[in-house]
C-alpha cells in the first residue's frame, strides 16, 4: 500500500466538478487516454519528453501534481529509482485507489499519494522537481501552485509542465469543435480552460529553460527552473580558481622536484 497523508480539499464549485466527474469515468480513464491515439496525439510520447525535461536523478524525490490513476509514475520511477521519492498529489480519491492499486501491482515502496487541492496542496520542503501533466489549466488558482512549488525546488531543479493549450492560426480556426473535445474530454478539461498560460507563471517565478509546441500548437512542454544564488555560484567559481592554483602550485612543485633529481 501507498502512503496515504491527511486529505486537503477546498470547498468551491470548481472541485466538486472535477471531483464528481473523475469519479465517473476512473474506470475508463486510461483507456480513454489511448483514444487520443485515433486523433494523432501521442500523449504517452509527450509524457517521456516531459519528464526527461525534469532532468531527475537516482535519489531525487519528484512530486506528480494531478497524478490521476499513476500514469508517470514508471517513467519517474526509471529516473529516481528505489533511493528516490515520488509524492503523487491528485484531487479525487477514485483516481488515488487506481493509483494505489497500480503502486501496489509494481510493489513500489517510494510512492506517497495524498489528496489534496494542488493550490491547497503543501509541498516539501527540499524537492528536485515538480511536475503536471494535463493537469495545471484545471486548476483556477494555477499562478499559486506555480509560486508555491517554486518556493519548494532546490536551486537548479525542474518544476515541467505538459498541458493543452490554445492553438491559434489556420488550425484553431480549421479544428472542429469534436476534435478539441476529444483531446480535452478525457482530462475534464475545457477549449476555455485550455486557453490559461501556465507557462507565462513559470517564467514570472522561475527561469523558464524550455518551451516546446506540440501537436501543431495545440500542446505544450514548458520546463521552468530554479536559479542557483549567486553567492553559491560565486563561491563555486572560487573553489575552482583555488583548486587551479592549487594544481598550478602543486605542477610547479613536481616540475622543481624533477629537476633537483635530474642533477
Amino acid at each position: 500500500m501507498a502512503a496515504a497523508a491527511k486529505s486537503t480539499v477546498l470547498d468551491n464549485s470548481a472541485s466538486a466538478r472535477l471531483i464528481s466527474l473523475y469519479r465517473k469515468r476512473v474506470k475508463r480513464y486510461d483507456r480513454s487516454s489511448l483514444l487520443l491515439y485515433l486523433a494523432g496525439f501521442r500523449h504517452w510520447s509527450y509524457r517521456k519528453r516531459a519528464i526527461e525535461s525534469l532532468a531527475l536523478n537516482e535519489g531525487d524525490t519528484v512530486v506528480d501534481l494531478g497524478c490521476g490513476t499513476g500514469l508517470n509514475f514508471s517513467l519517474l520511477h526509471e529516473k529516481v529509482g528505489l533511493r528516490g521519492r515520488i509524492i503523487g498529489v491528485d484531487l479525487t480519491d477514485a483516481m488515488l485507489d487506481e493509483a494505489n492499486a497500480r503502486v501496489t501491482a509494481h510493489n513500489w515502496s517510494n510512492v506517497e499519494l495524498v489528496r489534496s487541492d494542488a493550490a491547497a496542496y503543501v509541498f516539501p520542503s527540499r524537492v528536485d522537481g515538480i511536475l503536471s501533466t494535463f493537469a495545471l489549466t484545471l486548476v483556477p488558482e494555477f499562478e499559486q501552485v506555480i509560486r508555491n512549488g517554486a518556493s519548494a525546488l532546490l536551486p537548479g531543479k525542474r518544476f515541467v509542465i505538459l498541458e493543452f493549450k490554445r492553438p491559434s492560426g489556420w488550425f484553431m480556426e480549421k479544428a472542429p469543435p469534436l476534435l478539441a473535445k476529444l483531446l480535452t474530454g478525457p482530462f475534464g478539461g475545457t477549449i476555455e480552460m485550455a486557453s490559461r498560460k501556465p507557462w507565462q507563471s513559470l517564467e514570472k517565478h522561475l527561469a523558464l529553460v524550455q518551451f516546446a509546441n506540440l501537436y501543431l500548437g495545440g500542446a505544450y512542454i514548458a520546463a521552468g527552473e530554479k536559479p542557483v544564488p549567486r553567492s553559491r555560484q560565486t563561491s563555486s567559481t572560487y573553489d575552482q580558481m583555488d583548486m587551479h592554483k592549487k594544481a598550478g602550485k602543486t605542477a610547479k612543485k613536481d616540475s622543481a622536484m624533477m629537476k633537483d633529481q635530474n642533477k
